[in-house]
């Protein structure tokens, strides 16, 4: 595996060991890589199937159990520290900020809290903190590459680490969803955590989302003559999740249009999931919904269709066809999801043009970010290239925005997060 590098792993112990005065080699680090969906955009909230694998890049946690209930942290991004007990009932970030809670409830460390919060809602005994630094791969927060999920899967295994706690992945996707849902206020479905605990180096990860129990199945690609490279092209443009409205707004329209299939079909007593409604019905009555409503309902039913057959091209090694249903998928999210800013949507095409690219669409909820592509790995650094030459005659004013960074980064394949 080419991530953590020995360099990276050395450098956030060095930085817990200076913070505590332990040694190095006492310093245990948490790998929690950032995740891509080729297929399965957007459906994951209404029950539908993804699919989804793990790249080289991500979030490192090192850290020590503290000995006694405290918690403080740092980190290699931002300034200041983190400090609280895990003795503390922690309440949701609503609530706690009704009631007058401290004004640094809102700062980077919220994830920690809500870490803390989903173990304390499902009754572990937490007895003993942490003191840590995380750092995340430079430039790739609010990229669209579920940085977040990231985050609040490091601190879980983190803190049930320290507690000696045996937890399984199944578990710790029901508790991150809490840390997102519950503590945060987010309508996000379960795909980032499901990605970033469940894969497997080299495999594609199939996930049924109306399952609670996540049922998941691995799916190994044969040996490939001509390997492939992910592309992340970044936008330039930069917008928190929770200060936009356009993700929780897309999730109840797809909620609606369940409402309406359901009770046109007669089964207005099922919760109104588009995964609920049999694809037969939604051909019957998609007539009766609203243009906005048939939208929605329409990219929903074709990207189920679209994970199906591209798992079949993946097992297959057919990365041209693979490549094609991500662009397809890529189109239904600008035309029927009606997401993505007008520099993404820039980028995407760019994409679709780049040597050697054999299909692209956005990353994460397509508001802002990223784009991912699947590139042939001889012709990466040609593709690379001609994206950032073509994004910046594009959108000259976002391009500067990227702060000289890597406006096009080349990425491999990663595996799940994990305590070294």
């Amino acid at each position: 595996m080419s991530w953590p590098t020995e360099s990276e792993l050395t450098a956030i112990k060095e930085a817990v060991s200076k913070m505590t005065g332990r040694d190095t080699e006492e310093v245990r680090v948490v790998v929690a890589p950032y995740r891509i969906c080729p297929l399965g955009a957007h459906i994951d909230h209404q029950g539908g199937a993804v699919s989804a694998m793990t790249i080289n890049k991500g979030i490192l946690l090192g850290f020590v159990p503290s000995g006694d209930t405290l918690v403080q942290l740092r980190s290699a991004q931002f300034e200041g520290e983190v400090c609280f007990r895990v003795d503390e009932i922690q309440h949701p970030v609503g609530l706690a900020n009704k009631n007058g809670a401290p004004k640094d409830q809102s700062i980077w460390g919220t994830y920690a809290r809500g870490a803390l919060y989903a173990l304390q809602t499902s009754n572990k005994n937490v007895k003993q903190g942490i003191v840590g630094c995380i750092s995340g791969s430079d430039g790739l927060d609010s990229s669209g590459l579920s940085s977040s999920a990231a985050v609040g899967v490091a601190y879980l295994l983190a803190l049930e680490n320290a507690n000696e706690m045996t937890v399984s992945a199944t578990e710790n996707i029901e508790y991150d969803r809490l840390i997102e849902n519950g503590y945060l206020g987010l309508r996000n479905g379960i795909l980032d955590q499901s990605a970033i605990l469940l894969s497997s180096y080299g495999c594609l990860t199939y996930m049924d989302c109306k399952m609670q129990t996540m049922d998941h199945k691995l799916i190994q690609g044969p040996e490939l003559e001509k390997p492939f490279r992910i592309l992340l092209a970044f936008s330039g443009l930069r917008q928190a999740l929770t200060t936009n409205p356009g993700y929780n707004l897309r999730v109840a329209e797809c909620q609606e249009a369940a409402k309406v299939l359901l009770t046109a079909s007669g089964n207005s007593e099922l919760e109104p999931t588009l995964c609920n409604v049999e694809h037969a019905v939604y051909e019957a009555h998609k007539h009766e919904l609203k243009p906005v409503l048939a939208r929605r309902a329409e990219h929903y039913f074709s990207e189920n269709m679209r994970v199906t057959k591209g798992l079949e091209a993946w097992a297959t090694g057919n990365l041209e066809e693979f490549g094609k249903l991500i662009s397809a998928s890529g189109l239904s999210s600008i035309e029927n999801y009606e997401c993505g800013a007008e520099p993404l949507i820039q980028l995407y095409k760019i994409l679709l043009k780049a040597p050697g690219v054999y299909g692209a669409r956005f990353s994460g909820a397509g508001f802002r970010g990223c784009c991912v592509a699947f590139v042939d790995a001889e012709k990466a650094e040609e593709a690379a290239s001609y994206v950032k030459d073509e994004y910046e005659k594009a959108q000259p004013e976002f391009a500067k925005k990227l702060n000289g960074g890597k406006p096009v980064l080349i990425c491999e394949a990663g595996d799940s997060a994990r305590v070294l």
